[in-house]
């Protein structure tokens, strides 16, 4: 497997300069493209492990620090993430715009992997935006309000823990629910008596799912 080693970039979002975390395996080729968005708290280096592997498989990884655009390190209470969850879909929106104009991007092969606030924003984004072709969402859901603006939605892979104490299973039953109603594919996986923090087992199961789904809605090609 090849060493990724990760890079730093920029891009401006709200006249605020923005980090991308870039993970970009050797090809001469356009990749397939992951922007990575992170929880609540802002561990930018627990995406490490999960955009490596990606990359190691050959997709063009971005970890977006989407709380540059409001000078904040932790949304950990509901009013903080009320107040600037529109400006983080925007960056999200932005970004996307960036990695369009990227050298080793393909522009027709953009997906989404959120974690927990991280997913409520990429389903979000997704929902308005027809440029992200897949989502693999951890432990997230679809804000309700975003229900009443949704234009579309693309494939999503949903993995929650069925014992979820931040962030309830209904979410994810709810996703699933609406997905069915409008037609788009989608695969679930909820682990039983999983908590909000997947244990190294649960983890591999669910990176496992990730890579497969992402290289089937990302129209990876086989080699």
């Amino acid at each position: 497997m090849p060493t990724i080693a990760p890079s730093q970039q920029t891009f401006q979002s709200g006249s605020k300069p923005i980090r991308l975390d870039a993970y970009l395996p050797e090809s001469d080729a356009k990749l397939p493209a992951v922007l990575a968005l992170y929880g609540s708290g802002g561990g930018v280096d627990g995406m490490n492990e999960p955009a490596t592997m990606l990359a190691a498989q050959g997709f063009a990884v971005f970890v977006l620090h989407y709380f540059d655009r409001t000078d904040t390190t932790q949304a950990t209470d509901k009013q903080t993430i009320f107040r600037h969850f529109p400006a983080w879909g925007k960056t999200v929106w932005d970004a996307i715009s960036h990695l369009e104009q990227h050298p080793r991007v393909d522009p027709n092969r953009i997906g989404l992997l959120g974690f927990s606030l991280g997913a409520y924003l990429a389903l979000s984004v997704a929902s308005v935006d027809s440029r992200v072709k897949a989502v693999v969402e951890f432990f997230g859901g679809l804000p309700k309000e975003m229900k009443l603006f949704m234009r579309r939605l693309c494939p999503v892979l949903i993995l929650h823990g069925g014992a979820d104490p931040t962030i309830p299973v209904g979410e994810a039953y709810d996703l699933q629910n609406l997905l069915e109603k409008k037609g788009i594919p989608y695969e679930i996986k909820i682990y039983p008596g999983v908590g909000h923090l997947f244990d190294s087992k649960t983890w591999q199961d669910a990176g496992l799912r990730s890579l497969q789904f992402l290289k089937k809605y990302l129209a990876f090609p086989e080699t």
